[in-house]
């Protein structure tokens, strides 16, 4: 029995992150899961489906944008929480427990995931870990779907948001137009994100040159 650990969403401008834990044998986890960014959303929910058919026990951690943008923390210390609240749900004795390392430094990662649990565990942390543990892959699966339901909930109360990346033309203009409109930021926006700022900054000066 291993454990795998992974997040979706620590980058976008608006809405959540999202960490998901899958407690599994490696054999009984579908042959063709892979790191959820190189499947289609259709394929995905296959999958999640049949990830929650084989899983001995799993678990999806949603991290708010208020978490989000709280000052008394940041985003690397949130990932770490995220990962060690979603790990503690499904621990056994004995399983291997491996890690997408969020992270510059993967045994540093790891680490610090360990202080945050109750008791003692082997953790390993590795960069691209969805590719080499079928746990993680199923893991990062999970998280991702978790994150695609959540944008697909965004859109159904605002409209076209795009995928909630910085870099999507989509979402940078649903950012332009509801501040234009309100004068302010969607609650689903992450207002200690750049993109944010950005965007506020841009009606300002508008406002300046109307005026």
């Amino acid at each position: 029995m291993q454990l795998g650990v992974d997040e979706a969403g620590k980058g976008p401008v608006l809405g959540s992150m999202f960490v998901a834990a899958v407690r599994a044998r490696p054999e009984d986890v579908p042959e063709d899961v892979d790191d959820s960014k190189r499947l289609t959303p259709a394929r995905r929910e296959e999958l999640a489906a049949a990830i929650r058919e084989c899983a001995d026990a799993y678990a999806v951690v949603e991290v708010p944008v208020d978490d989000i943008d709280d000052p008394e923390t940041d985003m690397n210390e949130l990932t770490v929480a995220g990962h060690a609240d979603a790990l503690e749900s499904v621990l056994c004795d004995g399983c291997g427990c491996y890690l997408d390392a969020a992270d510059t430094n993967a045994v540093r990662f790891e680490r610090r995931v360990e202080t945050r649990l109750a008791v003692d565990v082997d953790i390993r942390a590795e960069h691209g870990a969805d590719e080499t543990y079928p746990v993680v892959a199923a893991a990062s699966i999970l998280a991702k779907v978790a994150r695609d339901d959540h944008v697909t909930a965004l859109e159904s109360e605002y409209g076209a948001v795009g995928s909630g990346y910085p870099s999507d033309t989509t979402t940078r203009q649903f950012l332009r137009e509801f501040v234009r409109e309100y004068d302010r930021l969607p609650a689903c926006a992450r207002e200690s994100w750049q993109t944010s700022r950005d965007v506020l900054i841009e009606a300002d000066q508008a406002a300046l040159t109307d005026f």
